[in-house]
């Protein structure tokens, strides 16, 4: 048995939710650890979680978390005799690898040769067939002239896949319909792929239709022991950012997944591989699976494997990397599910967010009411900011039930108990999902969000009575609370005989609410704009509201805080701001209709249209990449740009002009 910790000490060469996670595991090991942390993260969450912590450079990733003698550096000075490269950053970069086995210290992964061997998918794709394991047909070839890319992909056909060789995560990505829109997607592709992994070499796939995208965790140790921890899936996608995932698939039968996980096992086999891995397939409709790539890293979505199985896999990642042998991995019990909480705006193109989180409400990890149990894995809390030059990750909801059903469940009472205060976040948008009945049934298709994204996304939620009602009953209730005793406690009006009128504003999505409301103690009488309501029995205990509305007996959950109110009535949800009463305050403003400001802090990365220039409306003009993700610019209308006031490489502010067309 093993009672001495595995390692000292270890350094986390990462940043954020997956140092968040090591730590948390080697603390538990009795392993000491390192942080390290760039000019934005120097009050981060993981710094404060880490034993120790080193700066390490600049906000940008090339100035501090991709400085591997800096790193290598830092492990020596603390005396780290590990480093655990998260995923991400560095964690699948075969030269750091052999830097830090060179310097004597223990690299968490698999060698540098198999990372160098499944690093490329063009070469890992060779590979793959030469084991026998079924790869899309394409080009995967060493030459990368754009009008030589141009003649293979005439050869393997439209829709086709355009990828970045060397990419990852869902970067570099694009389908093409046709031969007229390949040229400026390969740009578009060749550019992203360049920033993100520094490799503009591309890749050519066949586009496989209806599919869905089945990835196996697979674990190998040096006593020649490979092993796969069955499979995950992750069709639910947008542009290739994964959104969901979950174990075991609705859609792989018993036979299924036998044959995707001995050629999962295959695939780690051909490279000699020890550690954590994972190999992904995509499945066509005709139940076909092809090799895509394989990840030499820990991958985001691995608590849902833990969930399962009962195991921890960064546990299993130190036991390897100290030459132990795997444990017996146990039969799956349950179900579990995945989401990822983001700070970006679905309403406007999920536009990435930045900035403070005056409040951060997560469910509480463990068993629920409803049964399952819900985990958070988070690299963030409440008053930290999320930064420009980063994922724009908030934290991850992990949740089991008994099955799937019940999973689905657990995983909509966890999302009804969340809400971002601060930057925009998706958390709406995935309470829509999960009830969508694509997810419901398992049927989403990787392409499914990018083709029906509205059926998730309606075009404006109307102002629900019940709701604004509720908010109402929340504010004179707290305003009673926490009011001097005494009628000097409350601006009311008060007279002797009866309470008096109690003025309240409440702001919704854009709109400035005047309501007025007589009566105390939970019964009010509520005038709106348009007619009258009477409340009755307004109680509200542990964020739960119960009242009665015209006699109506209903019940919301109750999120406060200082800038506003959410109610949630077990399906959806609505913020409504807190507006004095008595001082007219401005709620959002429109944009000019001549100017084309920068949604957020970026930098500019292609121009498309110059000073002079005529554009028609919606015309590309600029564009931008901001934290990890191209995003592009277009005319507000339709004319002439009379100014152009950036240059490729600026980095630029949140609502700097960036042009003019008049």
């Amino acid at each position: 048995m093993q009672t001495e910790p595995l390692f000292a000490k270890v350094l986390i060469a990462n940043r954020g939710e997956i140092a968040c996670r090591v730590i948390r595991t080697c603390r538990r090991l009795g392993v000491r650890t390192v942080a390290v942390y760039s000019d934005a993260d120097a009050h981060a969450l993981h710094v404060r979680e880490a034993d120790e912590a080193y700066p390490i450079g600049g906000s940008r990733p090339a100035e501090s978390y991709l400085l591997q003698e800096k790193l290598i550096e830092v492990a020596r000075l603390s005396g780290a005799n590990a480093i655990h490269p998260g995923y991400g950053f560095l964690s699948e970069n075969a030269q750091f690898a052999r830097r830090v086995r060179e310097a004597g210290i223990t690299f968490i992964g698999p060698d540098p040769e198999s990372v160098e061997r499944m690093g490329s998918k063009a070469d890992a794709k060779a590979l793959m067939s030469a084991a026998g394991v079924q790869v899309v047909p394409g080009y995967h070839g060493v030459q990368q002239e754009a009008a030589f890319l141009l003649e293979r992909a005439v050869e393997v056909g439209f829709p086709l896949m355009i990828k970045a060789a060397a990419g990852g995560g869902g970067k570099g990505m694009r389908v093409v319909h046709s031969v007229d829109d390949f040229g400026q997607a390969l740009e578009s592709t060749q550019r992203e792929s360049m920033n993100a992994f520094g490799d503009q070499r591309m890749i050519l796939e066949r586009f496989v239709q209806g599919p869905k995208h089945i990835e196996f965790q697979v674990f190998g140790d040096r006593h020649g022991r490979v092993v796969h921890l069955n499979e995950r899936e992750c069709s639910a996608q947008r542009r290739y950012q994964k959104i969901i995932e979950e174990t075991p698939s609705p859609l792989l039968t018993p036979e299924l997944r036998a044959a995707m996980g001995a050629a999962a096992v295959a695939a780690a086999k051909a490279v000699n591989y020890v550690g954590a891995g994972t190999v992904e397939f995509i499945v066509g409709a005709d139940l076909q699976f092809y090799f895509m790539e394989m990840n030499t890293r820990l991958q985001v979505e691995h608590p849902v494997t833990e969930e399962v199985l009962g195991l921890d896999l960064v546990e299993l990642q130190l036991r390897v990397a100290a030459g132990l042998r795997l444990p017996e991995i146990p039969a799956p019990c349950g179900h579990a599910f995945e989401v990822r909480l983001y700070a970006e705006d679905p309403e406007n193109g999920f536009l990435p967010g930045s900035g403070r989180l005056s409040a951060l409400l997560l469910p509480s990890a463990g068993a629920t009411p409803i049964g399952g149990r819900v985990r958070i894995d988070s690299g963030v809390s409440a008053g930290d900011t999320v930064s420009i030059f980063y994922d724009p990750m908030i934290a991850k909801l992990i949740v089991w039930g008994e099955d799937r059903s019940h999973a689905l469940s657990v995983l909509r009472y966890a999302l009804s108990r969340t809400e971002v205060i601060g930057p925009k976040s998706n958390v709406a948008f995935l309470e829509a999902l999960v009830r969508h009945p694509a997810i419901i049934n398992g049927s989403i298709t990787t392409n499914y969000l990018d083709q029906h994204l509205n059926e998730v996304l309606p075009a404006e939620q109307a102002l629900d009575r019940d709701k604004l009602l509720a908010s109402a009953s929340v504010l004179l209730l707290e305003e009673e609370t926490f009011a001097i005793k005494g009628p000097w406690g409350r601006a009311d009006a008060f007279r002797l005989g009866h309470p008096g009128k109690r003025a309240l504003a409440i702001g919704y999505r854009g709109q400035r609410l005047p309501l007025s409301a007589h009566g105390q103690r939970g019964c009010y009488t509520i005038d709106l704009s348009d007619a009258s309501a009477q409340i009755d029995d307004a109680q509200l205990a542990s964020n739960v509201l119960t009242l009665k509305i015209d006699g109506r007996a209903l019940r919301f959950g109750v999120h406060q805080h200082a800038s506003g109110v959410l109610i949630h009535d077990g399906i959806e949800r609505a913020y409504f701001q807190r507006l004095s009463a008595y001082l007219f305050e401005p709620i959002a403003s429109a944009a000019s209709g001549n100017t084309l400001k920068s949604p957020m802090p970026g930098r500019i990365v292609a121009i498309k249209a110059n000073s002079g220039d005529t554009v028609a409306l919606g015309q590309e003009i600029l564009v931008m990449e901001a934290m990890k993700m191209e995003m592009t610019l277009r005319a507000p209308r339709a004319g002439v740009v009379t100014e152009l006031s950036v240059a490729v490489g600026d980095f630029v502010e949140s609502d700097c002009l960036l042009a003019r067309v008049e």
